[in-house]
């Protein structure tokens, strides 16, 4: 596989992260399929949970701007994060830049290495 080394690298910083248990699930079962038979459908499932883990900006907006984003995280916390969002989208972001949305984009950007 192209690249392998680098989507391994990518893969252990996503681990390191707080993210969707999911995801993390997917991540180590990539891991512990590489070189064997599995390696293949472990491929397509992290690919799938990885492109389903990556929220659009307009989500993270929607969802720190509800009542239920605010009692979750509270006001000061959820109008944070919202402004914050509504900053990056003036800018052209599409995606939420949390730290595990960007490290699953990074991991993303081998997809095609990943699914060979």
């Amino acid at each position: 596989m192209n690249n392998q080394n680098i989507i391994i690298e990518n893969t252990k910083k996503l681990l390191s992260i707080r993210c969707y248990e999911g995801l993390k699930t997917a991540a180590n079962e990539w891991l512990e399929a590489i070189g064997t038979e599995n390696e293949k459908q472990a491929s397509e499932k992290y690919v799938a949970v990885l492109e389903d883990s990556i929220v659009d900006i307009d989500t993270v907006i929607s969802l720190f701007t509800s009542a239920s984003g605010i009692e979750r995280f509270g006001p000061e916390n959820a109008s944070q994060i919202a402004n914050h969002a509504k900053e990056i989208k003036a800018n052209g972001a599409k995606w939420c830049d949390c730290p595990a949305c960007t490290a699953a984009m990074e991991v993303l950007k081998y997809k095609e290495d990943l699914l060979a």
